[in-house]
């Protein structure tokens, strides 16, 4: 039978997934949101994000106050990512635009969060409330116990804390191989600078136009972008992690000063570009070198019950395709359209299959491909190495099948799902 009361969604996270999963589902009355973050405060690691054609498409089709969220955010068209050589016999050179057609934007991580959580009531927020058990409770909801002795019942339950949460745990069991992310071989370091001083530091001939530049070289990767309106520059540098210089387990940062990025820069070409990018690398006072971790094991599943884990929770990736937060915008889309047809929370189960039933071969593959473009950008792909010829011949088609979603026939995919499954297990 059809419930009488709202069918109450904990979201666990306070992150982009989990905000814009409760944007998604704040304006269907038959649900009731309530989001939880461990933190003091909701906040997002990371000076920017890229959001392709695909994590635009979504934002659409969730609609309401996600729509236009990026542009409140003070988000930036780029023309094109343009791919250029930065060493090598090719040095400098352009090998190709990348979605010059589709025009991504950039947007500040902190600005767009705040955002997303601005339409949510406060009393529906929740900080410091760090998860330490799940459990089907006798009610038939599940209960969420809480480090600081409060407990939360929900029908329905989703994972949004990120690549080391607690409910990912949950869905697959804390033992299982697929649990924990593994350091994917990369590192990357990230500074925001005045545009002036990009200019200054990197030459003007890159800010005519708002362009994410990328720069492959030796064992390494450059790039730079422009955010909060065109006022500041994001400048990135990435590396292969080398023979003896190994993470240890549960090493997620390192400090990085000029020697270290002068070495990891070292088999680069001397260039004006390779010398500004140290110096707007060391603007940033606190600069650290953060380990890439991804989900080497696919999990089996996504769902388990009335619990269901989305964005880094669930297939957490490296950020060489730019696809780890347009990712959790299809995941939120995908729940919202399924979370909108269900009628009472013993329903939430076979949403919560679908989900993951449709996300899965996705996302997966997604994090593979993008291990596998990181070595490319780096210099170091087999047969391809820094040959720019060889890399324009590769490259492109491995965006393709992230930027193409057609998002409406995503939805369509997933609710045919539901239909057969809500048919199979009527009401009674």
């Amino acid at each position: 039978m059809s419930s009488a009361e709202p069918i109450k969604v904990a979201i666990i996270g306070g992150g982009l997934a989990g905000a814009t999963l409760a944007n998604a589902i704040l304006k269907h009355d038959h649900l009731d949101v309530n989001i939880f973050e461990s933190a003091s405060e909701f906040s997002e690691r990371g000076a920017a994000v890229s959001l392709a054609a695909n994590a635009q498409a979504a934002l659409a089709e969730i609609g309401g106050e996600v729509a236009d969220v990026v542009e409140r955010a003070g988000g930036v068209v780029m023309s094109s990512s343009r791919l250029c050589m930065g060493s090598g016999p090719d040095a400098m050179s352009i090998v190709f635009d990348l979605g010059a057609e589709m025009r991504g934007k950039v947007v500040h991580r902190a600005a767009l969060l705040a955002e997303l959580l601005k339409p949510i009531e406060d009393k529906k927020k929740h900080t410091n409330r760090k998860v330490i058990s799940i459990n089907d409770s006798a009610k038939g909801q599940v209960e969420i116990n809480f480090e600081d002795g409060t407990v939360f019942h929900a029908d329905a339950v989703v994972g949004a804390d990120g690549v080391r949460g607690y409910v990912r745990c949950h869905v697959l069991g804390k033992d299982h191989p697929a649990v924990p992310a593994k350091v994917a071989g990369f590192w990357d370091a990230r500074s925001l600078i005045p545009m002036q001083k990009a200019k200054a530091l990197l030459g003007e001939e890159y800010f005519e136009i708002d362009r994410q530049y990328g720069w492959i070289g030796e064992g390494g990767f450059i790039m730079h972008d422009v955010l909060d309106g065109g006022d500041t520059v994001q400048c990135v540098v990435c590396g292969i992690v080398g023979e003896g210089d190994e993470w240890a387990e549960g090493e997620w940062s390192k400090p990085l000063d000029r020697a270290a990025l002068e070495k990891a820069l070292e088999e680069w070409t001397d260039t004006p570009l390779k010398k500004g990018i140290v110096e707007a690398m060391l603007q940033n006072p606190d600069l650290k070198a953060f380990a890439e971790t991804h989900h080497a094991i696919d999990a089996p599943t996504y769902a388990n019950g009335r619990t269901c884990i989305i964005g880094d929770a669930a297939h957490s990736m490296t950020p060489w395709q730019g696809s780890g937060a347009g990712q959790a915008i299809e995941d939120a889309m995908i729940l919202q359209t399924l979370l909108e047809k269900i009628k009472s929370p013993d329903q939430v189960a076979m949403a919560f299959q679908t989900y993951s039933e449709v996300r899965k071969p996705r996302t997966q593959r997604i994090i593979h491909s993008s291990c596998g473009t990181g070595v490319i950008l780096c210099g170091r792909g087999a047969d391809v190495g820094l040959d720019a010829a060889k890399i324009k011949e590769v490259l492109p088609g491995r965006w393709a099948f992230i930027h193409r979603q057609n998002q409406g026939e995503h939805k369509e995919e997933a609710l045919e799902v539901l239909a057969k499954l809500l048919i199979a297990h009527p009401l009674p």
